[in-house]
């Protein structure tokens, strides 16, 4: 039994499973499925009791078929044994093949509210988180959760179950033996508790350092322009080697313990397994003598057969699989429920500007402006703004002229209601921006940024973005006016051309002008 080990970007802290994260997850991505995870549990529970019979049809047939000489007996044994394991294929089929469908679908549910909430969210959100996060929420944290669901459920069910039943026939084959067996638990339990905390530990470093690399190799893809300008490759290859050999070695280190902890186990249960050989055969060899006439074994050896012990031995060296897998599943539900307790923190995150109860829609609008005594700051105490107050009238032209930091692009921020200011008010056409919704308000604006940026896609597609019903004869009449057609024309698809990402198959000046175009063509 395997699991992926997942990056995550922050650090946790080393706390214990939070049922209540865990309700929550199931309640709302995994219960709308709850007939189709029914019938996987029941499906478990056949896997499990077939699983559990091969082992005693083993010593049935070394019993009765085997050593009386019973063919027929033994034939019919082995079609019985064949018949079990077709069956609990069958069932490891359907539980498996329904688990990952009820886990795709509820990992599908998750990214799709995460990117519709990323989309509800306000521009100063994503100011103060990094790009790379927001991607590992909705990937490395997701396919978290993605796991305890498709596989821990399965796991969990399956072992607790197959543990039930092994303690449960090795008490019925034999009472004494099966305490003797149980002398080593104590061992394997001592063992899992202090794995589970060290893995733990590793688990979270591991999802730090993969997230710190993924980071890293964000910032160095989108800044590859400037990276080259400065001709930087080779510093920044040097801070990637260092983030990648730290990845490596706690990568390692969580190696290194699965390494020790499964090996050790086995060793425990090597340990039960010699004592049931042990005092099981002097059992059987009791029963051997006994059966023969001759003088018994050690007294309150006698009673067991070849069978039975054939059984037992078996049953022993499976008992201690499920503790193990066990462990491992409660470290993965540390890890789903750190994944899942910072999918939420974004999820309840409220959006810092939102329509107000009762917003209206911005109609048509003839475009003065007012700012009336704005005072604004993206950091309390720390006022980029302070009581301006100006007005423009429709069709005049603006600009607004000042150094860094002046203030120019809060201006234009506040006017699209991107952000709200802490005193006065902007309206459009004397009506508070606050009073109607986002989207009518910019619906009816257009937007010529200093950082053009493109979609990936078709230059007829980004320059229809603002208006996607927009069609190539009203695309190619606003690049004519602003421009751009020319230079269009002469790409080798024209305006079927694939930009690339972020439009970096076209110059500054040519994205510049796409944005004009699409700006014009939204006809605000």
């Amino acid at each position: 039994m395997a699991f992926r080990m997942h990056g995550a970007p922050d650090e946790e802290d080393l706390r214990p499973i939070d049922p209540g994260t865990l309700r929550r997850v199931f309640a709302t991505y995994v219960w709308p499925y709850r007939r189709r995870v029914a019938s996987a549990a029941a499906a478990m529970v056949l896997v499990s009791v077939t699983g559990l019979l091969p082992p005693y049809l083993l010593g049935v047939a070394v019993d009765r078929c085997v050593i009386p000489g019973d063919l027929r007996g033994l034939t019919l044994l082995a079609l019985v044994y064949v018949g079990v394991h077709l069956v609990n294929w069958l069932g490891s089929y359907y539980q498996t093949y329904t688990m990952s469908w009820v886990g795709q679908r509820a990992i599908y549910a998750m990214r799709r509210d995460l990117f519709a909430h990323y989309q509800r969210l306000d521009i100063g959100f994503f100011e103060k988180h990094p790009v790379g996060v927001l991607i590992s929420r909705a990937t490395n944290d997701v396919e978290s959760m993605s796991e305890l669901i498709s596989s821990g459920i399965v796991y969990i069910i399956n072992d607790a179950l197959t543990l039930v039943g092994i303690v449960a026939i090795m008490f019925y084959l034999d009472v004494r033996l099966a305490l003797l067996s149980m002398m080593v638990l104590p061992l394997v339990i001592l063992l899992a508790t202090r794995f589970r905390s060290r893995v733990m530990a590793a688990y979270r470093e591991v999802r730090r350092q993969v997230a710190k690399m993924a980071a890293n190799l964000q910032e160095t893809i989108s800044g590859i322009r400037v990276t080259q300008s400065f001709v930087r490759e080779e510093v920044n290859r040097a801070r990637f080697d260092a983030t990648n050999r730290d990845n490596y070695r706690a990568n390692m280190r969580a190696a290194y313990l699965f390494s020790i902890f499964v090996p050790l186990v086995d060793l425990v249960g090597a340990l039960g397994m010699a004592i049931v050989i042990w005092f099981g055969g002097l059992s059987v060899i009791g029963a051997l003598r006994e059966a023969a006439g001759a003088v018994a074994g050690p007294a309150g050896a006698g009673g067991l057969t070849a069978g039975e012990l054939i059984a037992f031995l078996t049953y022993v060296t499976r008992f201690y699989q499920p503790i193990r897998d066990l462990t491992v599943v409660y470290n993965l539900a540390q890890q789903a429920t750190a994944a899942a307790e910072k999918i939420h923190a974004i999820l309840d995150t409220p959006p810092g500007v939102e329509d107000r109860p009762g917003a209206r829609d911005l109609g048509p609008v003839e475009g003065r402006i007012v700012f009336r005594d704005v005072t604004f700051a993206y950091v309390p105490g720390e006022e980029v703004l302070r009581g301006v107050s100006f007005s423009v009238e429709p069709g005049q032209r603006v600009a607004l002229v000042g150094p860094t930091g002046a203030g120019k692009t809060s201006i234009i921020n506040l006017l699209g209601r991107f952000y709200d200011p802490q005193e006065g008010a902007v309206l459009i056409d004397g009506q508070d921006v606050r009073e109607v919704t986002q989207r009518s308000l910019r619906r009816q604006m257009a937007f010529v940024l200093q950082d053009t940026f493109l979609f990936s896609g078709t230059v007829a597609d980004n320059i229809r973005f603002g208006r996607p019903g927009a069609s190539l004869e009203e695309c190619v009449e606003a690049a004519k006016a602003v421009g751009a057609h020319e230079f269009i024309s002469r790409l080798p698809e024209g305006y079927d051309t694939q930009v690339g990402e972020r439009g970096g198959n076209l110059s500054v000046g040519q994205r510049q002008l796409v944005s004009f175009a699409r700006a014009l063509i939204a006809d605000p």
